[in-house]
C-alpha cells in the first residue's frame, strides 16, 4: 500500500506540473486500488476478535409493555433479516413464540455469512422505541422496549464442554406454522443450562433428534458467548446485556413521532431516516460500532 500511495503521489504531481491527462487518469486507477486495499486492511483491524468471522445466532425478545413490545420485537427481526438480505446472507428461523394479540414474543435466528458475527454484534443490548401506538385508539404516543442479543455459532473447533447433569431438556409440541407433520408430534425441544439458568428451544426441525442438535448448537453458542461477556466485563463495568429492558439502559433510540429519527447512545451516530434504518440500513451503525470498541 506504501508502494501505491508513492506511485499514486507521482503521478499526481506529473499530472499537474505537465498538464498530463494520462497520468491523471492512471493516478485515479491507482488512488480507486488504493482505497479498496485500505478498506478491506481495514475490516481486517474493526473484525479482528477470534469468533468476528463466524456465523451470527440472533434472538429478540420483547420487553414488558404487552403487544406494543411485542410489535417491537417483530419489527427488529424484519429490520435484521432485511440487513442480511442487503447482505445476501441466509437465515433460518429457530424458535419463535408468537404474541398474545400481535408481534412475536421471542424469536432466535442464524444468520449465515461472511463476518455475520463480527458485524451483527453491533446489535446486542436494548432498543427503544417510541411512537404513535397503532394499537391504540386514543393515538397517544408509546415507548417500546425490546432485547437483541447476537452470539457466534461456535464449530467443534472451540471447547465448550457440556455436561449431561447440567442439562434439563423438555419436549413439547411445535406451535405455530410447520404444517401437521410438525405439530402433531412433540419435536420441539427446550434445554436448561442449570449451572447458569441458560434456556434455549428450538422446533424448526421435523424430527425431536434434529430439534436437540440444534439447541445444543444454541446453547454451546451462548455459553461461549457469556465468557466474552465476562472478560469485556472486567474492561467495562457496565454491562448492558443484563440489564431490565427497560428505561436508562436502552443501547439505540427509533424515534418516530415527533420527529424521526435513530441514535445510538454509545457511539453518537444517528440518522434522520428511521424508515431505512428499520428497513436493514444498518451499516452505518455497525462501522461506528467498530470503531467506538477500538
Amino acid at each position: 500500500m506504501t508502494e501505491q500511495l508513492e506511485e499514486f503521489e507521482l503521478l499526481e504531481d506529473l499530472a499537474v506540473s505537465e498538464d498530463d491527462t494520462d497520468s491523471a487518469r492512471e493516478a485515479l486507477a491507482i488512488a480507486e486500488i488504493f482505497l479498496t486495499n485500505f478498506k478491506n486492511t481495514e475490516q481486517k483491524l474493526l473484525l479482528s476478535d477470534e469468533v468476528d468471522p463466524n456465523n451470527a445466532i440472533v434472538s429478540i425478545n420483547a420487553g414488558a409493555g404487552g403487544t406494543e413490545s411485542c410489535d417491537w420485537a417483530e419489527m427488529l427481526l424484519r429490520m435484521v433479516t432485511r440487513w442480511a438480505e442487503n447482505h445476501r446472507f441466509k437465515f433460518v428461523m429457530l424458535e419463535s413464540q408468537d404474541g398474545d394479540s400481535a408481534g412475536v414474543k421471542s424469536v432466535t435466528i442464524t444468520i449465515s455469512g461472511p463476518f455475520a458475527y463480527g458485524l451483527l454484534k453491533s446489535e446486542t443490548g436494548i432498543h427503544r422505541l417510541v411512537r404513535i401506538s397503532p394499537f391504540d385508539s386514543n393515538a397517544r404516543r408509546h415507548t417500546s422496549f425490546a432485547s437483541i442479543h447476537v452470539s457466534p455459532e461456535i464449530d467443534d473447533t472451540i471447547n465448550i464442554e457440556v455436561l449431561d447433569k447440567d442439562l434439563r431438556i423438555d419436549v413439547y409440541r411445535s406451535g405455530g406454522a410447520g404444517g401437521q407433520s410438525v405439530n402433531t408430534t412433540d419435536s420441539a425441544v427446550r434445554m436448561t443450562h442449570l449451572p447458569t439458568g441458560i434456556v434455549v428451544t428450538c422446533q424448526n426441525e421435523r424430527s425431536q433428534l434434529q430439534n436437540r442438535a440444534q439447541a445444543m448448537k444454541v446453547l454451546r453458542s451462548r455459553l461461549y458467548e457469556r465468557e466474552l461477556e465476562k472478560r469485556r466485563a472486567k474492561a467495562d463495568e457496565s454491562n448492558a446485556n443484563k440489564r431490565e429492558i427497560g428505561w436508562g439502559a436502552q443501547i439505540r433510540s427509533y424515534v418516530l413521532h415527533p420527529y424521526k429519527m435513530v441514535k445510538d447512545h454509545r457511539t453518537n451516530f444517528e440518522m434522520g431516516s428511521a424508515e431505512k434504518v428499520l428497513d436493514g440500513e444498518l451499516d452505518g451503525f455497525i462501522d461506528a460500532y467498530l470503531r467506538w470498541r477500538v
